[in-house]
């Protein structure tokens, strides 16, 4: 299955770690903390997350689901409901509802996925949200709102169809901005990780430039965006060989040229 991340709203914001009100030095009174990150389901399964609580308060976590969804830069969202033919939100079941967590302590959240009939083959991504109850820090209310990506696996064919689409360019003050757009028109998540899209830039057989595009997902029957910047001193016509290489077992590095102007 590929990878995912977890990620935390804070005071109505979204973060990046798997752990909200915590940071360096001494406990602060309001934390919490989960385990693992991210689920992998495979089909109708079963599995726990350990939430702990490292600060100094009592903390009151409601569990609740919700839609899961990437924006075209690969950026999480948080969808009403289960919004999307692909989202498991309805297939979750979590207990208990609401913990309590005493300070430096924890707790165990079970999750079951149970398929619909005829689900569609591949995967289907959810959320698992957990809410805390207003605190007060000092002299300021805290809540702490963290989202565990939770990706389902139908049983079925799976099929891998990474493409290509296009490749234009920005005009920056001092550099090029070229923008790769991806479409995933396959049934599972395609992992990028770093370094998986290479643009190399070239004038005849002269290689100007090796652009490597930071890590990102690309959902099932989803298309994005990926940027890459170029510095160099290079204008005018150049041709473009772009190179996207996803992990996960079954997938294939897909390539395609492209002609640019600087």
């Amino acid at each position: 299955m590929t990878r995912r991340a977890a990620f935390v709203a804070a005071a109505c914001c979204l973060l990046a770690p798997a752990s909200a009100g915590a940071s360096g030095g001494a406990r602060p009174p309001a934390a919490l903390s989960v385990s693992p990150s991210r689920l992998d389901l495979p089909g109708a399964a079963r599995q726990t997350i350990r939430l702990a609580n490292p600060g100094t308060s009592r903390v009151v976590v409601d569990v609740a689901r919700a839609g899961f969804a990437l924006d075209r830069r690969g950026r999480p969202l948080v969808t009403a409901g289960a919004a999307g033919t692909r989202s498991a939100a309805t297939w979750l079941t979590m207990r208990p509802s609401r913990l309590s967590l005493a300070p430096g302590g924890s707790a165990t959240l079970t999750v079951v996925s149970r398929l619909p009939r005829r689900a569609e083959p591949g995967d289907h991504g959810a959320l698992v949200l957990l809410t805390t109850r207003p605190a007060r820090a000092g002299k300021v209310a805290v809540q702490m709102r963290l989202g565990i990506v939770v990706t389902v696996r139908a049983p079925g064919k799976v099929v891998h169809r990474l493409a290509l689409a296009s490749l234009r360019v920005r005009r920056l003050a001092r550099s090029r901005l070229l923008e790769l757009a991806l479409a995933n028109r396959g049934n599972v998540t395609e992992s990028l990780g770093r370094g998986s899209i290479r643009v190399r830039l070239l004038r005849g057989r002269r290689l100007l430039a090796d652009l490597r595009a930071t890590p990102r997902d690309l959902l099932p029957r989803t298309s994005g965006v990926v940027d890459l910047r170029y510095g160099g001193r290079a204008r005018g016509r150049l041709r473009a060989v772009v190179t996207a290489s996803p992990g996960g077992s079954g997938s294939r590095p897909v390539r395609r040229t492209f002609s640019v102007r600087l």
